[in-house]
């Protein structure tokens, strides 16, 4: 069987083919560890998060909907597993907590574009680092994974509005950073 489309290999998983969940992972393994390993702070931890993932995709398989792309509901489990995780490490800490949505303006575009053309990728990634979870993760799944924001709050079970919330806030604070460091005014 050819696996040339989420579908595809979604079916040839549901029937047992191995080869079926070796494209599936080939094709989405490093997309997940990049943002698990930004998210969970070190690769390691990253490693062990990312075996949970892939493992409660494919025992989960039959609840994926068809109709969404395969990496959004994969990036959603990541998500799951990484806020698991950092709250068995440090009670308290939650990616979910939120006040009251609005629906500020996306002007941060001009801010994500100047950083990106002032600052060298690593610097970049490094202000992205920086940010309070919550922040660091609406920021890497729209700079890395490139999501819009009905895909991201999919991923991250949120309104979309809170999605955007995020942003700004996150984009503000990397502002923030960036004039401390002597970039912009």
């Amino acid at each position: 069987m050819s696996y040339d489309t989420d579908r595809e290999i979604v079916l040839g998983c549901l029937v047992g083919e191995e080869a079926a969940f070796e494209v599936l992972l080939g094709r989405y393994q490093v997309r997940v560890f990049s943002f698990v390993a930004r998210l969970a702070g070190n690769e390691s931890d990253a490693e062990d998060l990312c075996q949970e993932i892939f493992l409660k995709a494919f025992v989960n398989l039959e609840a994926y909907d068809q109709d969404r792309p395969l990496i959004s509901w994969l990036l959603g489990i990541a998500h799951n597993c990484v806020v698991d995780f950092l709250r068995s490490r440090k009670p308290g800490v939650s990616l979910d907590d939120e006040e009251a949505p609005f629906d500020p303006p996306d002007s941060g575009q001009a801010v994500e574009e100047a950083v990106q053309s002032a600052l060298d990728q690593q610097t970049f990634e490094g202000l992205i680092a920086e940010l309070p979870e919550r922040y660091r993760e609406a920021m890497l799944l729209r700079h890395l994974e490139e999501l819009d924001y009905a895909a991201m709050a999919d991923v991250l079970g949120l309104p979309q509005g809170t999605v955007k919330i995020r942003l700004f806030r996150a984009r503000e604070m990397m502002r923030k950073r960036l004039q401390a460091l002597g970039y912009g005014p």
